[in-house]
């Protein structure tokens, strides 16, 4: 993928989390791409294997599927569930697209989201379903009177099994999948996702049954049924479901970057959030008993604005993260694992996604051009996570396994550091100009060809800028970085201290061999 004077031994910085033990062995011990943490094997215990425990969640999420495919095609019969899931299926692109453009920061794998979309589709649709039809059933039969059991299924009955259906699926991967569940964006997108997938199942429900009620009135365009059911439920609240239950995401996140010796702000925070989706979600149920206009004073003073400050809150998630790349990532370049300039490349989105591209067009052909750009996104998503780590780590939120897991976030952006660390800090220094335009250039590229001519940089076994050919050695007055062989001292190990870790006795900072 790159030139062989590119490929040369590099000094390695200094593990911020060891003592006395050897870099080489530890970075031998590297886990490949793609590959977590390596846990031995338990004969005998076939429940804990990971395969087994994945095929049951499948199994019984496709179980749950046909139920309910069952349960609503018999409602609203072939052409009713027909004509709802093709009205349904409209506002599903556009939500999981908002709440995956949230979450580009530091994306969550998608086996947690399609999980989370398919637990709200299946199993939370089929708990709501069997549920209210029940308890509804229950109070009539109790106090004989259909239409007000019917109003007390709606505002009472139902926000408090959908809520909570809904919010199982957000505790099992809070529970669960918790290196991947690390703040507030992560509970919003989670909670998104399963409230997506509840609104799709619950729309082809309603729609359905509207078509079926025009067919048997012979009521037809603007003024039928399914028309009004479409316009309330798809064009003015396709938002609804995901607001109610991004509550409950919130407080699952907070409850993440809280501190573990806050054990009851940890538990408390997840259920006030449940609580405020329940209420929200009753309120919009029983609008339509405030009178004729109740609806739209409900949807106007309280849905709307409720809405902007979710998502103002979401976007200022968003936005921390990357400040929290820009304040923690300089201790791991003071130490060598970065270039100095990747910590401000990493914190913008706009750098982020040039060092994509300069990795794509810096490659030969097509195939190794996705192949680098795809390495260059696997770093970005390591390094934020590393920076999240320290950051909850810095306010007591991390367990014992801290420094594990650092070394593993360390391991897999050594592993890409060939190719993510000159596309990024290229793309610094490209961000850093005016505007970040290339007025025309053609894009360097410092790997591949040989020169180590860069536009004025130097890419040689160091990384750093310099005026002179790089081919591995920085002759210019500005510092290369790694193995720089010239007269200028690089930023490799021994230059600065390396992070101390958190929680851990202090380390040596003798030079490791390379």
């Amino acid at each position: 993928m790159s030139d062989p004077s590119v490929q040369q031994q590099q000094a390695r910085p200094a593990v911020p989390v060891l003592h006395e033990e050897r870099l080489d062995e530890v970075l031998g011990a590297a886990p490949e791409r793609g590959r977590g943490r390596y846990r031995p094997r338990r004969v005998g215990m076939v429940w804990r294997s990971k395969v087994f425990r994945a095929g049951a969640v499948i199994v019984a999420l496709v179980l749950c599927g046909l139920v309910i495919l069952a349960l609503v095609r018999e409602q609203t019969g072939p052409e009713g569930f027909l004509v709802g899931l093709g009205l349904a299926v409209l506002p599903v692109p556009l939500l999981m697209a908002a709440f995956r453009w949230l979450d580009r920061v530091e994306p969550g794998p998608w086996r947690n989201l399609l999980f989370s979309f398919a637990w709200g589709a299946c199993a939370a649709a089929l708990v709501a379903i069997i549920a209210n039809s029940f308890a509804t059933r229950w109070i009539a039969t109790a106090t004989a009177d259909p239409a007000s059991a019917d109003t007390l299924g709606a505002t009472v009955i139902a926000p408090v099994v959908e809520e909570s259906a809904k919010a199982a699926a957000v505790l099992l991967i809070f529970l669960f999948r918790r290196r991947e569940f690390s703040g507030v964006v992560d509970g919003v997108v989670v909670a998104g996702f399963t409230a997506t997938g509840f609104a799709f199942t619950e729309n082809i429900l309603y729609l359905g049954n509207a078509f079926g009620e025009d067919q048997l009135s012979g009521s037809s365009g603007f003024a039928s049924v399914t028309a009004g059911t479409f316009f309330v439920r798809i064009v003015m609240s396709p938002f609804a479901h995901p607001l109610f239950t991004v509550l409950t995401g919130l407080g699952f996140g907070f409850a993440a970057v809280s501190a573990r010796r806050h054990r009851a702000r940890r538990i408390a925070l997840p259920l006030l959030g449940l609580l405020l989706a329940m209420g929200l979600h009753a309120l919009w149920n029983g609008s339509s008993s405030f009178g004729p206009y109740g609806f739209y004073a409900v949807y106007g003073i309280v849905m709307v604005p409720a809405f902007g400050l979710v998502t103002w809150l979401a976007i200022w998630s968003r936005q921390r993260e990357l400040r929290t790349l820009a304040a923690e990532l300089p201790a791991y370049a003071a130490a060598g694992w970065l270039t100095p300039a990747e910590p401000s490349a990493l914190s913008s989105m706009r750098a982020r996604g040039m060092a994509r591209d300069l990795a794509r067009h810096w490659q030969p052909d097509r195939t190794r051009g996705r192949a680098a750009a795809r390495a260059v996104a696997e770093y970005e998503s390591f390094a934020t996570s590393l920076a999240g780590l320290r950051r909850r780590a810095r306010h007591g939120a991390v367990g014992p396994d801290f420094g594990a897991r650092e070394r593993e976030l360390l391991h897999h952006l050594w592993q890409r550091r060939e190719v993510a660390a000159p596309a990024l800090t290229h793309a610094a220094h490209l961000t850093a100009r005016r505007g970040g335009a290339h007025h025309g250039r053609p894009l360097p590229t410092p790997y591949g060809t040989g020169n180590g001519y860069a536009n004025g940089y130097a890419y040689g076994t160091g990384y750093g800028p310099g005026p002179t050919p790089g081919n591995g050695q920085t002759h210019g007055p500005t510092p290369g970085y790694g193995h720089a062989q010239g007269h200028t001292p690089g930023y490799g190990p021994g230059a600065y201290p390396p992070p101390q870790p958190y929680g851990s006795a202090p380390h040596s900072h003798r030079r490791p061999p390379s």
